[in-house]
């Protein structure tokens, strides 16, 4: 009963960090209307937020266990609590910018602690690949939510109306709910202390040794290469959709949630794939089908004419076929995660989250930067075009992930850790 609470908060906190950092493409074409700024200036808010999570996980996530899960959770929904009210109280790109970095700052804390702590409460690699595969399942639910929340309070006929800055009132006070909920829930934090006799410079040695094992290396690069891509695509398709599909501005937030509903079906079913087939070879399909979606979906999206009465039912066929992709990234990255974590002991979970918040974080800011520079200075086509040459790499680099794995000598099968069957 005390685990299952445990799990509720963390899901919740999960839910509520969804929905704030994956609002960037929104807001982007929301101050790129209000406030009259470039795409190449907007793009800067993927940094504003995925820089501060690189920084502070690399300074923090080595010594986080000796600070306390619950401690930083906490702190991190008070930063963000706060920084959502300031947005309708304060409205301007620079107050979005602090946002965001607000945001940064706070997942930095709650995502290392997040996934810490379902190691401290997974009896065994079955329970915890089940619960990060719940867990990545609930966090694009409240992706999915975001779209719909945003979309709600944006003026698709006045583009200089700032209602969409209400969302934030909706946010703040679930920020504050969900920080009286972890205040009220008491953790079990003593399986993470690290090793007796050991310091903080110890600690943060121990997290610089682990990037240079030849497994480590592979699983960071695969994982920056997936979010890259991952956050190019989420970020600018509401850009896309408004620019190149010539869909209304609330529809074109509303239209992505397609994608990220992809991403989520996509996850919650890899599981059931899983148990039947290898996970390399599925994988290896699942960059595949990325591929022929960006090559089949973005020849329809030429030469598209403007239509005011545009509904759901005559929207392009490219609006609803472009999102599909997001079916087959989404088993690639909880499935490496699965396989690395559960690979290490429990003391070492947070600075290996570490590493994944550093890396993945440095691929979201570099996907959109380069996605929001290509799309403001040549166009929106080449922009997604471009997403083929991670997608290339990522391919190749499964192949040395799974030969590392092997030759790591890890007893675990991990197609079933991927479907928590193992």
């Amino acid at each position: 009963m005390k685990n299952n609470k445990i799990l509720f908060a963390l899901f919740l906190i999960y839910f509520v960090f969804a929905i704030l950092l994956n609002s960037v493409g929104t807001v982007i074409l929301q101050v790129i209307s209000n406030y009259g700024i470039s795409k190449s200036a907007a793009s800067v808010l993927e940094g504003f937020k995925d820089l501060p999570i690189a920084v502070v996980s690399f300074l923090v996530a080595s010594f986080l266990p000796r600070i306390g899960y619950k401690k930083a959770m906490l702190i991190g929904l008070a930063i963000v609590t706060f920084a959502c009210m300031a947005m309708p109280l304060a409205p301007s790109f620079a107050t979005t910018k602090l946002l965001f970095f607000c945001v940064g700052v706070s997942f930095a804390l709650v995502k290392v602690s997040v996934y810490s702590t379902l190691g401290l409460i997974a009896a065994d690699r079955k329970q915890h690949a089940s619960t990060m595969n719940l867990l990545e399942g609930f966090f694009m639910l409240g992706v999915l939510s975001a779209y719909w929340v945003f979309g709600y309070f944006i003026d698709s006929h006045n583009p200089l109306s700032q209602s969409w800055l209400h969302t934030y009132w909706v946010l703040a006070a679930l920020c504050a709910l969900t920080f009286l909920l972890v205040l009220s829930t008491s953790f079990n934090e003593s399986l993470a202390a690290p090793p007796e006799g050991r310091g903080l410079v110890e600690d943060f040695a121990a997290m610089l040794k682990l990037f240079f094992k030849p497994l480590v290396c592979v699983f960071i690069i695969t994982a920056f290469l997936y979010v890259l891509i991952e956050q190019s695509i989420g970020t600018w398709l509401p850009t896309f959709n408004n620019e190149i599909l010539k869909l209304p501005a609330a529809m074109s937030v509303e239209v992505t949630s397609i994608f990220a509903a992809c991403l989520a079906a996509g996850r919650l079913s890899a599981g059931v794939l899983m148990r039947k087939l290898n996970w390399y070879p599925v994988m290896n399909g699942c960059v595949l089908g990325m591929a022929a979606m960006v090559l089949l979906a973005l020849p329809l999206t030429h030469d598209v004419i403007a239509d005011p009465h545009i509904t759901w039912a005559t929207a392009p066929l490219a609006t609803f076929l472009f999102p599909l992709i997001g079916l087959f990234m989404a088993p690639i990255y909880p499935g490496i995660n699965s396989v690395m974590l559960s690979s290490l002991p429990k003391h070492q979970h947070s600075a290996m989250t570490g590493l994944l918040v550093i890396f993945s974080a440095l691929g979201g800011t570099t996907g959109s930067l380069i996605t929001g520079y290509v799309f403001g200075n040549f166009n929106g086509h080449f922009a997604f075009y471009l997403t083929l040459v991670p997608i290339s790499i990522v391919l190749l680099m499964l192949y040395f992930f799974k030969r590392e794995v092997d030759q790591s000598g890890g007893g675990f099968d991990a197609a079933a850790i991927i479907s928590g069957q193992h």
